[in-house]
């Protein structure tokens, strides 16, 4: 059953909501030092892993609508009013169907990070040759645990031990591999700009600077006061979580 059985990591308290939704090839725990400042401000945060990644079901499909389904249920007993969702990358799209009012009541607003919103045909073949490659196994954990932190833009942004690096490998027969499924990357999708434009909610869109993923005006041609943060790359959450908290400010 959607949202069912989603490994969850929640906090603080408070009226008003963040729901932090990560990028492809992630899970939750990326979010940590943000999730911290959010509590830090008397709000309250949850953070899946979503379908197909770290300590969530692995089994598919994994099109950005059964995402947004998953997300749905777990929030099905909150007031959509007391709701923002913040979303990296991937999880950025994610909230923009939540936020197009397809999947249950309207959050109160959407901010994104970081979301990749120009895919060639290139990117879009090597997506679904991604998605058919077989799961690697390494043969010790901290060879995963590597690969790990280079599929989710974590590689010189925290140690191996690092609280953002939970449930990102998995012991399996023979050795260790991602807790991924590659199955994920089958939800690539050059539609990405329209589901955004569909919002029907208060947009903020926002990346690093430095982000070769996502330029200002392609962010602008959609919410016209989108910013760049200062010297950030594709993972502000992680570099620079006070910015991306600031994002979150009305």
């Amino acid at each position: 059953m959607t949202g069912l059985g989603l490994h969850v990591e929640r906090g603080g308290t408070g009226a008003d909501l963040v729901v932090l939704l990560h990028g492809l090839g992630a899970t939750g725990a990326v979010w940590h030092r943000l999730a911290r400042a959010i509590e830090a401000r008397g709000r309250r945060w949850i953070a899946p892993d979503l379908r197909g990644h770290g300590r969530s079901p692995s089994a598919g499909p994994f099109g950005f609508g059964l995402h947004a389904a998953d997300v749905a249920t777990l929030l099905r007993d909150e007031d959509p009013a007391r709701v923002t969702l913040l979303g990296h990358s991937f999880g950025g799209v994610v909230g923009a169907l939540l936020a197009g009012g397809l999947f249950g009541p309207l959050p109160a607003r959407l901010v994104t990070l970081g979301v990749k919103l120009t895919w060639s045909e290139a990117d879009l073949a090597g997506a679904r040759a991604a998605a058919q490659r077989p799961a690697r196994v390494f043969a010790t954990r901290d060879d995963a645990q590597e690969r790990y932190a280079r599929i989710a833009g974590l590689h010189g942004l925290v140690a191996p031990e690092a609280p953002e690096m939970a449930g990102g490998v998995t012991a399996v027969e023979g050795g260790y591999a991602l807790a991924m499924n590659p199955g994920v990357f089958s939800a690539a999708d050059a539609s990405v700009p329209d589901l955004l434009r569909r919002v029907r909610v208060p947009l903020r869109m926002a990346a690093g600077a430095e982000d070769p993923m996502v330029t200002l005006a392609e962010m602008t041609a959609i919410a016209p006061a989108a910013r760049l943060l200062p010297g950030q790359l594709h993972n502000a959450q992680i570099t620079a979580p006070e910015a991306v908290l600031a994002l979150l400010d009305p």
